[in-house]
């Protein structure tokens, strides 16, 4: 898929604060959940391997991947984590009219939520799994998500238009390309994604991992939901077979992104691991097989 289009900015900061007053739609800016500050806390950008930049908050990653004809961002957290992911873009001198592709994880608030303001301060395509674009575009989860509560509101903005990408479809930016790979189970439109950086002629498999916790509305039990067991299990074993060198997944403490920052050093990369995702999967099936558990049924 070939990645095109500009949107003239007189500056980041004016479009984003912006939004809100644009057109007859007032836009969602915020959205307050229990852990939404302490997520949405800032955090400087950093590099991670390569053309590969963390550019989230501290809670909830967003990924810039980098070229000389165009970018792509991975995800856009909260609605409120929009204009601190921009600024994290500008600070690395980057600009956002470069970003050409966004793609998203899952179609959750905390994940999906900064994306449509994203989009409107860069003019870029945005690009997820056909469940992940439904939802982008009604601006709310359906009956299928395990999270769905009946009084609901829609809890990000509104996309017209969503690219719709399925099981090992590649999009491309210049000379960057980014695979999808289909993990539903935490959310039904579930995408992890991969791609390659390079860094003194050493090209590294990256992983952006999706979730992978069994999270749900208050009394939803997954005992009654073996489909979605299957598939949570499914979406496991597949990020655990995954090529990967480097993987960052879509809530940084889950593959202690952070942590592994502060080890980094000029001749030192911990964010380097062959075997990251396998110890990510393997860690998401014993909390899955600890829930089971807690509902009645024994380990498997």
């Amino acid at each position: 898929m070939a990645i095109a289009g500009k949107l003239a900015l007189a500056a980041i900061g004016l479009a984003l604060a912006g939004a809100a007053q644009a057109g007859t739609q007032a836009h969602i800016t915020d959205f307050k959940c229990g852990h939404c500050n302490e997520w949405n806390a800032p955090q400087n950008p950093f590099n991670i391997y390569g053309n590969t930049w963390y550019v989230g908050v501290q809670g909830l990653s967003a990924l810039l991947i980098t070229s000389p004809k165009g970018h792509i961002l991975l995800d856009g957290g909260l609605p409120q984590s929009a204009p601190l992911i921009a600024k994290n873009i500008k600070a690395l001198g980057f600009k956002m009219r470069d970003v050409k592709l966004i793609v998203n994880s899952h179609e959750h608030f905390d994940h999906a939520g900064g994306i449509a303001a994203l989009q409107r301060a860069s003019g870029a395509i945005v690009a997820a799994s056909a469940i992940g674009a439904r939802v982008l575009k009604d601006g709310e989860i359906g009956k299928d998500d395990a999270q769905y509560e009946a009084d609901q509101h829609p809890r990000i903005d509104k996309l017209a238009k969503v690219q719709v990408v399925g099981e090992g479809e590649t999009l491309t930016v210049g000379g960057l390309s980014l695979t999808a790979h289909m993990t539903p189970g935490h959310a039904p439109g579930g995408t992890t994604w991969t791609w390659t950086s390079c860094e003194q002629g050493r090209c590294l498999n990256m992983v952006y991992a999706d979730s992978l916790t069994a999270v749900s509305a208050d009394n939803y039990r997954l005992t009654d939901a073996p489909a979605r067991v299957a598939s949570l299990r499914d979406a496991i074993a597949k990020i655990s077979g995954l090529k990967c060198d480097v993987v960052v997944s879509t809530h940084p403490d889950f593959t202690d992104t952070l942590e592994k920052l502060a080890r980094k050093t000029a001749t030192s990369n911990p964010f380097i691991d062959p075997d990251g995702c396998r110890a990510y999967a393997e860690q998401a099936g014993k909390n899955l097989d600890a829930r089971l558990a807690k509902e009645g049924l024994p380990k498997k």
